[in-house]
């Protein structure tokens, strides 16, 4: 069983900074590539940014310049930085991370999601 936990959201307004943080957690060989992701009511999930183990980085245009992503892989854990937060950027964000359990089994783990709102 692998679960990931996240933390770190809240609200804050326009302008404001906020650091989320996902930690993976059970019976792991590995974890390859580490996501955040976000849904606002009425959209779809999107993808926010996603590193791999060796640190390559790809975000979406809309928060490019603004959000970082990065990882402790001796903490399993992943973090996304979120500077210069819009209105637009409220959603609930959730972690996802592709994981080689110790069973060796190939695992999609999804966290429970986080609420982030940027008043205006």
């Amino acid at each position: 069983q692998v679960q990931l936990v996240e933390s770190g959201g809240g609200l804050v307004q326009a302008g404001g900074s906020l650091r989320l943080s996902c930690a993976a957690s059970g019976s792991i060989f590995s974890i390859n590539t580490m996501g955040w992701y976000r849904q606002a009511p009425g959209e779809q999930r999107e993808l926010v940014a996603s590193i791999t183990s060796g640190r390559s980085t790809n975000y979406a245009d809309s928060v490019k310049g603004r959000f970082t992503i990065s990882r402790d892989n001796a903490k399993n854990t992943v973090y996304l930085q979120m500077n210069s937060l819009k209105p637009e950027d409220t959603a609930v964000y959730y972690c996802d991370a592709h994981v080689v359990a110790g069973t060796g089994r190939y695992l999609e783990v999804w966290g429970q999601g986080t609420l982030v709102t940027v008043s205006s």
